[in-house]
């Protein structure tokens, strides 16, 4: 029961993971602008995203435009999109891999043995795919708090952390959690069979107790002792 648990959790966990993947992938907001010193213009907000930039008018037009070539991204974000296209499709596999490794599927047959490595190799890939997550959003997050206290950028240049930074480091952190409980669940299930094939049944306990009770034949018995 402790174990269909654990399933459940590490099942939804992998699955809200893999959903804040992607929409940590899709979303603009990477880079936001930052209102410092002169740069108090509130009613015009910069998103800077993998795909696309966008304008937010005073929270009513919002214009957005996909950039034209990948050289057109700074280095990190480069990296940040191939990344995180990366980490998509391994949350994805992740997921259905774990789908197949529940003890309530039943078109990988009922070998529980086969099921828990299955749940093994779904949480060693989601607690990748959120180290491969955690990489490009710190590597965002540093530059920009770089380049913000650099007094060599101008002012209009300089960026605040977006809502997808903080939204890629919980999607990280639920990810790496996710896979743990899918590694718990292996481990407990190793240790409940070694613990089960160690301890001798009663019926064999009992048997081998009037084994060693048995008493003597009647023949044996009967037997007069020879004389020497």
């Amino acid at each position: 029961m402790a174990t269909h648990a654990l399933e459940i959790a590490g099942l939804f966990l992998g699955g809200v993971g893999m959903v804040g993947t992607v929409a940590v992938t899709v979303m603009p907001q990477w880079r936001v602008s930052a209102f410092i010193e002169n740069n108090i213009v509130v009613f015009e907000n910069f998103w800077e995203g993998l795909w696309m930039n966008c304008v937010r008018q005073a929270n009513i037009r919002m214009q957005c435009k996909i950039y034209d070539s990948l050289l057109a991204l700074s280095p990190d974000l480069q990296a940040a999109r191939g990344l995180m296209c990366a980490a998509s499709v391994m949350s994805f596999l992740a997921f259905m891999m774990a789908i197949l490794g529940m003890k309530c599927t039943r078109c990988t047959g009922d070998n529980e043995k086969v099921k828990a490595h299955i749940l093994l190799t779904a949480g060693i890939i989601f607690i990748i795919t959120g180290m491969v997550v955690l990489i490009p959003v710190s590597w965002v997050a540093n530059a920009i708090i770089r380049d913000f206290y650099n007094p060599i950028v101008n002012v209009a240049q300089k960026r605040e952390l977006g809502e997808a930074l903080y939204l890629g480091w919980t999607t990280a952190l639920v990810l790496i959690v996710g896979g743990a409980l899918f590694c718990c669940i292996f481990c407990c299930n190793g240790k409940s069979s070694s613990y089960r094939y160690s301890i001798p049944s009663h019926r064999t306990t009992q048997r081998s107790y009037h084994m060693e009770k048995k008493p003597p034949s009647v023949y044996s018995r009967s037997q007069p002792p020879s004389s020497s």
